[in-house]
């Protein structure tokens, strides 16, 4: 998922997706140590993906706050 996609949804759309990714990688973090994960190259992207997320739901705030 890339920040232009994320800066397109709503406030209330990107709380949901990082709801979900955090469960998400929950899951793969689950089936990592349980070893049925076949990508671990996953666990990293939704990270990331989170991080990203986080970073544009902070500038939508600020942008708001100001």
């Amino acid at each position: 998922m890339q920040a232009k996609e994320i800066r397109t949804m709503t406030i209330e759309e990107t709380e949901v997706k990082l709801k979900d990714l955090t469960v998400e990688l929950f899951n793969l973090r689950f089936q990592h140590a349980t070893g049925q994960l076949e990508n671990p190259m996953k666990i990293p992207q939704t990270k990331k993906d989170i991080a990203r997320i986080k970073t544009v739901l902070n500038e939508k705030s600020k942008e708001l706050g100001d």
